[in-house]
């Protein structure tokens, strides 16, 4: 395997470590209680730990401070809107966890996520030269 290709898998799985560890071991009541009401403290906070937990996959890729900068502040806001409009899509639709449409909801809330992790990693990648 290339050593091009090994930092990406190494990044992408350090994402997966991250989104595991802060959607579900760090998220407080606080936090996924208040994620529909625009600019709440618990929801900033949420994507706050987001944003920092993604450092380290991201520092994998580059070291460059502008770069690093950007991709933190990206993930930061893009995070922060995707929770926020999963619980505007819910809570208007008063979807719980007994609707079939609450949980396709939920997963593509999941899915964005996750291709924003793989827009980073690609991103980095091209501008790093891998």
């Amino acid at each position: 395997m290339s050593p091009g290709l090994t930092l990406v898998i190494v990044s992408l799985t350090l994402f997966q470590v991250k989104h595991l560890i802060c959607d579900y071991v760090l998220q407080t009541p606080y936090m996924y209680l208040n994620k529909g009401t625009y600019f709440h403290p618990g929801g900033l906070a949420h994507a706050g730990i987001h944003a920092v937990g993604s450092v380290l996959p991201v520092l994998v890729l580059t070291q460059t401070p502008w770069l690093l900068a950007a991709v933190i502040g990206a993930e930061f806001i893009v995070h922060y809107h995707v929770d926020w409009l999963k619980e505007q899509i819910t809570k208007r639709r008063g979807l719980t966890h007994g609707h079939a449409l609450f949980w396709a909801i939920f997963g593509a809330d999941q899915f964005i996520h996750q291709m924003t992790y793989v827009v980073i990693v690609a991103f980095l990648a091209r501008e790093t030269g891998l």
